[in-house]
């Protein structure tokens, strides 16, 4: 039987920063006995006349438009759909609509399943995964990303979920409260055929899942000697020796949320412990004398916003040198607490801004109280294309905050590149196109 997993999408468009998506390696891996295409259209073209026996999309709530589109044309065509991922977890009514069957949360065991009943014919609406198993049994088919166009990334996995519950996310609401690592042994096997010069990147939503677990995966890491990224807590860096493990383990570079430069921000995101390491410049300072580069994350629109404070923190990301820096506007997702607020308190401009014809990328999903909606959008954007400016650029690619690494240096300049391309790419388009 024929087997069609996609990925979707913003559009109907290629980007240049896709890397390969290991929810359908993992989709691919525990479909034995299946002939399986994998088809990404953020690195190429979806076919218009696949006719699998079966097509599952994993959806994202900025895809979930555009998903819906081909999930139609193949029910069109006779071909039943299954749907998975973070937007069918969060609103699997809605996506019932465009789908024969949804997988709620991770995919292990539901997704056999759901395989086995639709060989017996008896395909159900609603596959339950079991948050709390072990992933002892974690696998990746990675032969489906092979002729892809990808950034020189290998994506890999220790744990899933995060010990905080900040107010704009939702990985607690996916994933539960506790979080989960993988064995090392088996972590350790996946990377031995994984290229040597390639920039590995743990997918975490945080690294840092509690300082035993954080330890065991660095000194294996250590061991193997490979330049590595990831996401982690600003709490990392209160322990200058468990940063001086992180970088002799490999590690080259970290995205942390910063989020905000204001306390009344970081209390009103549930994020108060952010200052626990001292101020930002200090663990920037840390980190980069440490060789770690640094990608910093900030989300602007909560109540003690103004285009004022938008400013200051570009400056802030600038005189720090940051390698790479996303700025964003707050984004009320279904399942987060953020969204359920602002819904409750009438100030969604749309509430399924996701599905509105009228949405386009980069638009002020709600009303802020410090500016307009208009405001907050342009201030985001302005805040993009100051620190993605092409001087802006050379200096943070060269600069002596960090000791000197030809790898840092190009990483950084490709990394640069590749978001101010997006970002202009994706501003103003509408969803689904």
């Amino acid at each position: 039987m024929k087997l069609t997993l996609i990925r979707p999408n913003l559009g109907d468009y290629r980007s240049s920063d896709a890397m390969p998506p290991l929810a359908m390696g993992i989709l691919a891996a525990r479909s034995p006995g299946w002939d399986i295409a994998f088809h990404d259209e953020k690195a190429e073209a979806l076919p218009t006349d696949d006719q699998p026996d079966l097509v599952a999309l994993s959806v994202e709530t900025f895809t979930a438009r555009r998903a819906y589109a081909v999930a139609d044309a193949y029910r069109q065509r006779g071909v039943p759909v299954v749907m998975g991922g973070y937007h069918p977890t969060f609103l699997p009514d809605e996506a019932l609509q465009h789908a024969d069957a949804v997988v709620i949360g991770d995919a292990e065991g539901a997704w056999e399943r759901l395989l086995e009943d639709f060989k017996a014919g008896r395909l159900q609406a609603r596959y339950l995964g079991d948050r709390s198993a072990p992933l002892h049994d974690y696998r990746v088919q990675r032969s489906i990303f092979k002729g892809k166009r990808y950034a020189p990334v290998e994506l890999v996995q220790y744990g899933r979920g995060c010990r905080f519950a900040c107010d704009f996310c939702s990985i607690h609401t996916f994933y539960g409260t506790s979080v989960r690592v993988r064995p090392i042994d088996g972590l350790l096997r996946e990377l031995e055929p994984l290229p040597a010069k390639r920039l590995l990147f743990f997918v975490d939503d945080n690294l840092f899942s509690n300082e035993a677990e954080l330890g065991m995966l660095l000194d294996a890491m250590r061991g193997l000697k490979r330049r590595w990224s990831c996401q982690i807590s600003i709490d990392v860096a209160r322990d200058p020796r468990l940063l001086d493990r992180l970088a002799d383990a490999g590690c080259r570079f970290a995205l942390i949320g910063f989020e905000s430069l204001l306390p009344a921000n970081l209390k009103q995101m549930a994020k108060p412990w952010n200052k626990v390491a001292g101020s930002y410049q200090d663990v920037v300072r840390a980190m980069h004398s440490r060789g770690i580069g640094i990608y910093g994350t900030f989300v602007f629109g909560y109540d003690a916003d103004t285009r004022e404070s938008i400013d200051r923190t570009v400056d802030f990301a600038l005189e720090s040198r940051l390698e790479i820096a996303n700025f964003n506007a707050l984004t009320p997702t279904p399942g987060s607490a953020l969204y359920n607020r602002l819904r409750d308190e009438g100030r969604l401009l749309s509430p399924r801004w996701w599905l509105d014809p009228g949405y386009h990328y980069g638009d002020a999903i709600f009303e802020p109280r410090g500016m307009s909606a208009a405001e907050l959008a342009e201030g985001v954007f302005a805040a993009r294309e100051r620190f993605y400016s092409w001087s802006s650029i050379g200096r943070r690619v060269m600069s002596r905050e960090v000791p000197f690494s030809g790898f840092r240096i190009g990483m950084t300049a490709i990394a640069n590149t590749i978001s101010r391309r997006e970002i202009y790419k994706k501003q103003h388009r509408l969803l689904g196109r």
